[in-house]
């Protein structure tokens, strides 16, 4: 029998796996995605939502979000809390690209100030900032500096002067998990990140300029300096080759840990340890290093796209008025507290594919937000929009405090290739006015708009069902790829 017919709706856009689909479920499952998009889901990212709902300690529900899509043992747009007490931390559940994330920045430019050099910033940021499979970055890290980048974060990276030290202010943690532990991460993760700190990446990472086109909450808006026509500058990367061993050498470990302390799993791939144990302590200490690692990435593209912009425009980044909007985490595990039966627990929330978007209140939040709730960034493809949102209450009752991450893919990188040619793309992009520059050919065919979700209904439906709400939507000019 199909999962789907197992699958009852709760609400508008919001879908339940009953726990009496699998006898090992603990929890029900809950699918967030409008009504084309569940008819096109994939049956195995269901499954894989009612898998995670039978790991150990899990609380409430397994959940989906609106740009679920299959992955390695979660689904990707995916969201699993577990109680400190009796739960187990899973590698799958974070995901080889520890800490990808978005940073937006804000500026006081406009698209008619930066129209005549747009060609030149394009080129100028491709320069500047790497991109590409094994790309290296212009700031060669010393062996010995490596331990203090993955303690220390986008801390490090400001502390030697890329940077301001107000961007730490706007950073998710603040740019850095105080209980990273670079001992623990391996020589070869080390070797791996130390000439590719500084670096864009590839696949689906990128740098985009972008306009501010359309405001759907004025208060919001303002409160996170988010102005009608003016440009702001996205960047999406992560950890780089360093959190890709970090996620390989511990699935390895995590592969022998769940026989050992003789965890049931539906799925070798939710390989899980329990918190207390030393290699799931281990193992989060080592991924809090590899999130840092990519917080000082990121930080460290901040100050060399300011550089570009200076370069190329001739004003100082003060000036023109370059500041942190915030800085989200898409893959990532981290304790926090929440209400879970009107009591408050800690728990580990593992988020794959998904942005924390805690509501009006919360600590966490820069204070300059805190009345509003939590920026959250959520980027298209190159040729469509991305969206600035806030977190709400709505989400802090029933997703953890979490929402959808991006577009979601729909069509595998070699499938993309097939159905798209980088020419009919580049095409497309020039027809709306988009500059676009990347380090290879195919990678243009692999990152088509159409091998997407559409974003816009990812956004449609994470505002509708409540889990967070529209602020602001920015459109592409240029965008540099790996």
């Amino acid at each position: 029998m199909s999962i789907k017919e197992e699958i009852t709706k709760v609400r508008d856009n919001v879908w339940e796996i009953p726990s009496s689909y699998k006898r090992e479920m603990r929890v029900p499952g809950r699918i967030y995605i409008d009504d084309e998009g569940f008819e096109n889901l994939e049956e195995e990212a269901l499954e894989q939502v009612a898998n995670v709902a039978c790991l150990p300690g899990i609380q409430q529900y397994s959940i989906g979000l609106p740009d679920i899509h299959f992955g390695y043992g979660f689904s990707i747009g995916g969201v699993g809390a577990v109680s400190t007490k009796n739960g187990v931390i899973s590698p799958g559940g974070v995901g080889f690209d520890i800490n990808c994330g978005v940073r937006m920045i804000r500026t006081n430019l406009t698209a008619e100030d930066i129209e005549p050099k747009i060609k030149e910033l394009t080129d100028t940021l491709f320069k500047n900032i790497p991109s590409g499979v094994g790309s290296k970055g212009r700031f060669h890290l010393k062996e010995n500096q490596v331990d203090d980048v993955l303690k220390y974060g986008a801390e490090w990276a400001v502390d030697h002067e890329f940077g301001w030290d107000d961007d730490l202010k706007y950073l998710e943690e603040n740019g850095r998990l105080l209980d990273a532990d670079p001992s623990l991460v391996s020589d070869k993760a080390k070797r791996r990140g130390i000439p590719q700190l500084g670096s864009l990446g590839s696949g689906n990472h990128f740098l985009e300029i972008q306009k501010v086109d359309e405001i759907y909450n004025e208060e919001a808006a303002k409160a996170f300096g988010i102005v009608p026509g003016t440009i702001t500058i996205m960047i999406h990367s992560g950890s780089r080759g360093c959190g890709h061993q970090v996620c390989s050498d511990y699935l390895r470990l995590m592969d022998k840990a769940y026989k050992k302390y003789e965890v049931t799993l539906p799925d070798r791939q939710l390989a899980c340890a329990p918190i207390d144990s030393h290699e799931a302590q281990d193992y989060l200490k080592s991924m809090y290093a590899a999130a840092n690692y990519a917080w000082a990435n990121r930080q460290m593209m901040t100050h060399w796209v300011r550089e570009s912009f200076e370069d190329v425009l001739g004003q100082s980044a003060e000036d023109m008025g370059m500041t942190t909007i915030y800085d989200v985490a898409h893959n990532i595990a981290k304790k926090e507290v929440h209400k879970v039966r009107k009591s408050k627990q800690e728990l580990i929330v593992h988020r794959k594919g998904a942005t924390r978007a805690f509501g009006p209140g919360r600590i966490e939040i820069p204070k300059e937000y805190r009345s509003i709730g939590q920026p959250v960034l959520i980027p298209g493809t190159m040729g469509t929009s991305s969206y600035i949102l806030h977190g709400t209450d709505v989400a802090m009752e029933e997703t953890f405090g979490s929402t959808a991450h991006g577009a979601g893919r729909v069509l595998s990188r070699s499938k993309a290739k097939k159905e798209f040619t980088p020419e009919s793309i580049e095409q497309t992009l020039r027809s709306k006015g988009i500059h676009i520059k990347a380090n290879t050919r195919p990678i243009i065919a692999e990152e088509a708009p159409g091998a997407y979700k559409n974003v816009d209904n990812v956004v449609k439906t994470s505002d509708m069902t409540g889990i967070a709400k529209l602020v602001a939507k920015v459109s592409p000019l240029a965008v540099t790829k790996g």
